[in-house]
């Protein structure tokens, strides 16, 4: 048994997602924990440079979580073949030229989502990759959330019987910048770098719905800039040209007809910041990120419409919580591990690039719907 040394570059780590989940919860998790165990008895252990614009900031991070390596210049990174493998996290704008530049210097690529902001440029990076022959993935975060996972294990239990229907919500109020201090970054909300509602999570419910449910085959959407100005990080306002909330209804294979509301400027009155209501003809769960509540058709109640009265009877007392049986990982931890053990012994792996064009493809159809006002069907992508 031998542990093997994985060189991988890291763009993007100073961001919000990069720092917390990628960086911290993920890579620096599996280095302490030993590196990525093989079937053979081997170990893979990570040893990052930490890639961004600001030398300050990459190498403040460096020093905290006991890294070695750093740098500001991306070419010299990659020109480094003893680095095989290349992930980013930083503007959805730049992405398909960062991994474009990565896979034509033969680097294995690993990106957040969404890998592109258009569909033309997200299927001529999975073609690119394809062609050059290197291991390629897409953070697909959500399926594995623990409330997700156990939607996934009553459906393979048969507990839904025939699944009739999928609501979502999604959202939190972000605040605009000016007396309080937003918590998302001012490029969200301008379309010009990337930004808005339906780009970044529709590419989300792509992979939710088609992996839980039913692939998609169309899509009606609207959605709105309810919010016409914002402050960015220096305190200057600027103009919000990128939908800030979304309303999106999905027609899956199978039947199976999802809805999901998606919003910046919401204030949250429900179980969770997201939240995923299933309902069967058999029983209905309503999952959030951790827990998730269960209702069997033999204990559903019997309601009677009766708007005089005021309403005693208490329908939250009427689910049941699924027990936590299993513990879970960091989800974003165990699809590095996952994506680390395709590269290094081929193990199976679905979350391909492909899979994040297909959530670039579904964005841009809810984009095309709302802008032309009606359904939108998901053709099949060749690439």
């Amino acid at each position: 048994m031998t542990t093997q040394r994985l060189g991988l570059i890291m763009n993007g780590v100073t961001g919000r997602m990069g720092l917390n989940q990628h960086l911290i919860r993920s890579i620096v998790a599996i280095r302490d924990q030993g590196g990525v165990r093989l079937k053979n008895g081997d170990r893979v252990m990570p040893d990052p440079i930490l890639v961004g614009r600001s030398a300050d900031k990459v190498e403040a991070l460096a020093k905290r979580y006991n890294i070695t390596r750093w740098t500001t210049d991306l070419d010299a990174a990659l020109a480094d073949t003893n680095d095989t493998m290349f992930f980013d996290a930083a503007t959805t704008q730049a992405r398909p030229g960062l991994l474009t530049q990565a896979i034509n210097a033969g680097k294995h690529v690993y990106c957040e989502k969404p890998i592109a902001t258009n569909f033309e440029e997200a299927v001529e990076v999975v073609k690119l990759a394809n062609a050059k022959g290197v291991k390629h993935g897409t953070v697909q975060d959500k399926l594995f959330l623990p409330g997700l996972k156990k939607i996934a294990f009553l459906r393979d239990s048969g507990f839904f019987g025939r699944i009739l229907s999928v609501r979502g919500e999604f959202g939190y109020w972000v605040f605009e910048g000016g007396w309080q201090e937003a918590q998302r970054p001012s490029w969200n909300y301008r379309s010009e770098d990337g930004g808005g509602i339906i780009l970044d999570m529709v590419c989300h419910w792509r992979y939710v719905l088609d992996n839980l449910f039913g692939e998609v085959e169309s899509v009606m959407c609207i959605g709105n800039t309810d919010i016409p100005e914002r402050y960015d990080e220096q305190g200057n306002k600027y103009k919000a040209t990128a939908d800030d909330s979304a309303y999106a209804t999905f027609q899956l294979k199978g039947g199976v007809i999802a809805h999901i509301n998606m919003s910046w400027v919401t204030r949250v009155y429900r179980d969770d910041l997201v939240t995923f209501q299933v309902d069967g003809t058999l029983g209905s769960a309503v999952a959030g990120l951790t827990d998730c509540m269960i209702q069997a058709r033999q204990a559903t109640p019997r309601p009677v419409w009766n708007p005089d009265e005021k309403r005693l009877h208490d329908f939250y007392g009427d689910w049941q919580k699924m027990p936590d049986n299993v513990s879970y990982d960091n989800g974003f931890k165990e699809q590095w591990e996952m994506f680390i053990r395709h590269v290094y012994e081929d193990a199976p792996y679905k979350f391909t690039l492909l899979e994040g064009a297909k959530g670039v493809q579904l964005a841009e159809c809810a984009l095309k719907s709302w802008k032309e006002r009606r359904w939108i069907d998901v053709a099949p992508i060749k690439a």
